[in-house]
């Protein structure tokens, strides 16, 4: 089998060194030309992913063009804002056969669309399976036993991704909600980064115990509003992805959050980190969605304050803490 990856960060390159490792045959593409250079002579990515040697069936394609045809299965692994103009790049080389990967995690600002919806209107001949759950690059890459979901109106299409995917250290179900795995995906970063501010301020587990729990119970009213199956928010994509994300050092979003606890502006904060903080550019987009559609999101809604208009976190939290009573049974979601 012959897959192309676009994008050559720290998901995209894990995630081609895992199927580089089931023998088949990985093609990268990134519009960063010195990442493909450094994969090919060295066989290395250490901006992304320090220590780890790619296998030599991993090779970077400069030509968008030669990195997509001719593949069985193309993936889509780059920042979520450059998500459409990619696939407007791609679209001229994608045939109606290929199966087309969504790796992306986040919402379109201005339209709020989940990333499958983008390369369904870019590529609309195609099946689109996304791929979401507690999954950190570092540990794919070294071979660490994860599980994820694979997602897609097309069940078939899905069951197809898992045997590509699948192996001993790296399991993967089904699910037919793709709404619920991507709106999980997107608004799970927006909680990490209010963990992370947490941590900073030097809070303990008892408040990010109920970031996490009032977070899922935010994403749960979202997801449900726009179709999704509550239910899927019990799972990978949702509490699983939730927890890795708001608990490890391995989360840039957690790590931004981290330093903007700790009293850095947001610009330096993001710098600081030196890849996509996805749960920036998600805040902005869920804010301006739970609005329209009327949707109660009140850690979102603290966050954007923090980031966006100048609040100070420890405000932010004490306004979350003195809310008006709630009852835990009322309106879950």
């Amino acid at each position: 089998m012959r897959i192309a990856v676009l994008g050559a960060g720290s998901w995209g390159s894990a995630i081609s060194i895992h199927l580089a490792k089931k023998g088949y045959e990985v093609n990268v593409w990134d519009r960063n030309a010195d990442l493909l250079n450094e994969i090919n002579n060295n066989h290395t990515n250490t901006r992304y992913l320090k220590d780890i040697v790619f296998p030599s069936n991993i090779k970077g394609i400069h030509e968008l063009k030669d990195c997509i045809e001719g593949k069985q299965v193309v993936i889509f692994a780059i920042p979520s804002h450059a998500l459409r103009s990619v696939c407007e790049l791609a679209k001229p080389f994608i045939t109606k056969e290929q199966v087309l990967v969504s790796l992306v995690k986040g919402l379109e600002n201005k339209t709020y669309k989940r990333m499958s919806e983008i390369i369904e209107e870019e590529c609309p001949n195609n099946e689109v399976v996304v791929l979401s759950g507690p999954t950190h690059a570092e540990e794919v890459s070294a071979g660490i036993p994860t599980t994820i979901v694979a997602a897609s109106k097309n069940i078939e299409a899905a069951e197809y991704i898992q045997d590509v995917f699948m192996d001993a250290n790296f399991r993967v179900y089904t699910n037919s909600d793709v709404v619920g795995v991507e709106i999980g995906a997107a608004v799970k970063n927006i909680v990490a980064l209010a963990a992370g501010i947490s941590d900073g301020l030097g809070y303990g587990d008892n408040t990010k115990a109920a970031l996490m729990t009032r977070g899922i119970a935010e994403i749960t009213r979202l997801g449900v509003k726009l179709g999704a199956n509550p239910m899927t928010f019990a799972g990978l994509a949702g509490i699983g992805d939730l927890i890795v994300t708001c608990t490890s050092m391995h989360s840039r979003n957690r790590r931004c959050g981290i330093l903007l606890g700790k009293g850095m502006d947001l610009k330096t904060a993001m710098e600081s980190i030196g890849m996509v903080v996805e749960g920036v550019h998600a805040t902005e987009a869920v804010y301006n969605l739970a609005k329209s559609i009327d949707v109660e999101m009140p850690i979102v809604n603290a966050l954007y304050d923090v980031l966006f208009n100048n609040r100070d976190p420890r405000d932010a939290v004490n306004e979350l803490m003195t809310r008006d009573k709630k009852s835990e049974e009322e309106f879950v979601f």
